[in-house]
């Protein structure tokens, strides 16, 4: 149950930021002149109210597993994120950043080790 919960706090964690990303997309970025409005509109309200809820799994999961051990897994979300640019907005992504994410993940392999 504790490594479901993990992988919940890292779909939540990318949810958070795509959901983050097209409130920006649709509000036309970040800057001082629309701060407040794009900190107040819809998408970035949701996008905060998904991490509120990664944070309470992930204080069940820092409950039950070491951090030393959680925390690493997590870097996951870093993975899945590359992969929804490259799906979902059509991100370029350079060769470079796909072998970081196979070291990533080779690393994810390595602290799961028993």
């Amino acid at each position: 149950m504790v490594y479901a919960a993990l992988l919940f706090n890292v779909v939540l964690l990318v949810a958070g930021q795509i959901v983050w990303k097209i409130g920006l997309e649709k509000s036309g970025g970040f800057q001082l002149e629309n701060a407040l409005h794009v900190l107040l509109s819809p998408l970035i309200l949701l996008g905060i109210l998904i991490y509120g809820l990664a944070t309470v799994v992930w204080l069940y999961v820092l409950s039950r597993l070491p951090l030393s051990f959680a925390y690493p897994l997590q870097s996951f979300a870093y993975v899945l994120a590359l992969l929804v640019a490259f799906a979902m907005f059509k991100e370029s992504i350079p060769p470079t950043r796909w072998i970081g994410a196979f070291i990533i993940m080779a690393g994810i392999a390595v602290v799961s080790w028993k």
